[in-house]
């Protein structure tokens, strides 16, 4: 690991202040990310910025605004605490389902919300500095393209990149239609579509998000549905544990009876961002929940699907964990 200086900051306008001057800085709350980049020589800043005195740890019902009746989550809350709180847990499981099956218990403990959306892929051509990659050394090239690509993505790639995003908990929140909230140096706050918070790679592969440098996530919030009691997180990875999906799938559906009302359907493990199923969304709405119709809405899906060389698989599975992670949802999980 490489010398840096370690800056603590006890107010937003300080952090933001610090990491805007410098442009090799780094914000650190868990530190389950960046610390492991560090070591293996990926990311080298050469300042850490603390934001974990920081008082953005509220778990709240939001009183007023566009998203009254929802919830925001503090930026800066362990994933932990928000997978296990009342509020989530009661009105948003599929929110809980999905930062339990990431990680381990231990570094659930420590990753907060906000570094769980700014973690950065885990593709091992990334990871190994010695092979080129365009996200760490844009320009070098990218040696997954015609190397082991059995873990990349089958959507929205291009010829510059086709990492993965790693987040379980961020396949929820774009299928519950969050909202990120940012503070800038300016002290003024602004709001992101989660749909619109990360990139596809396209040229810049090195950018993962829309943040300006020195952007603050300040909190997470998620407007009122009524998915909780027809949801399911379905997470298909090589092992049972500590391990990143090879696809994912968030699905939560509003019922009028056997028909759908509206669902919302999302994918992880498949593209640079997490990958919102529009196509699969827009069939189910009006129809039967019937594992029919949830085979018809994966294979509309699916047809976007552009594979690579090692990844083909990606496709039937991608249908396959549609439509069960569909009909688990018409139930909550339970059949």
């Amino acid at each position: 690991m490489r010398p840096f200086k370690y800056t603590p900051t006890n107010t937003v306008t300080a952090a933001t202040q610090k990491v805007t001057a410098n442009p090799n800085a780094k914000y650190l709350a868990g530190g389950t990310n960046i610390l492991d980049l560090m070591k293996e020589d990926v990311e080298r800043p050469d300042e850490l910025v603390d934001i974990t005195r920081l008082t953005l740890t509220a778990i709240k019902t939001i009183l007023a605004g566009a998203n009254k009746g929802g919830i925001t989550l503090g930026a800066v809350t362990k994933n932990t605490e928000t997978a296990n709180h009342p509020l989530v847990r009661q009105a948003y499981p599929l929110l809980t389902q999905a930062i339990l099956a990431g990680a381990s218990a231990q570094i659930r403990n420590m990753a907060s919300n906000a570094g769980n959306l700014n973690q950065r892929t885990r593709c091992p051509y990334f990871y190994e500095v010695s092979m080129p990659c365009n996200k760490r050394q844009p320009g070098s090239g990218c040696g997954a393209l015609k190397g082991i690509n059995r873990s990349h993505a089958i959507f929205g790639w291009s010829e510059q990149c086709i990492a993965v995003h790693p987040s379980d908990m961020c396949v929820a929140l774009v299928a519950l239609d969050a909202v990120v909230k940012v503070q800038g140096t300016d002290g003024k706050e602004r709001s992101i579509p989660f749909a619109d918070y990360h990139r596809l790679p396209a040229d810049t592969p090195q950018k993962d998000n829309n943040l300006n440098q020195g952007e603050l996530i300040t909190s997470i919030e998620i407007p009122k549905n009524n998915f909780a009691n027809n949801s399911y997180y379905l997470k298909v990875r090589d092992r049972a544990s500590y391990a990143f999906a090879l696809v994912s799938v968030a699905a939560a559906l509003e019922m009028e009876g056997t028909r759908i009302k509206q669902a919302r359907v999302a994918m992880g493990g498949v593209a640079h961002k997490p990958w919102r199923a529009n196509e699969a969304e827009k069939f189910l709405a009006g129809k039967e929940a019937t594992e029919a119709n949830f085979k018809q809405a994966a294979e509309m899906e699916m047809k976007q699907a552009k594979p690579l060389e090692h990844n083909e698989f990606k496709v039937e599975l991608g249908k396959r964990a549609i439509a069960r992670a569909l009909m688990q949802a018409t139930t909550g999980g339970k059949g």
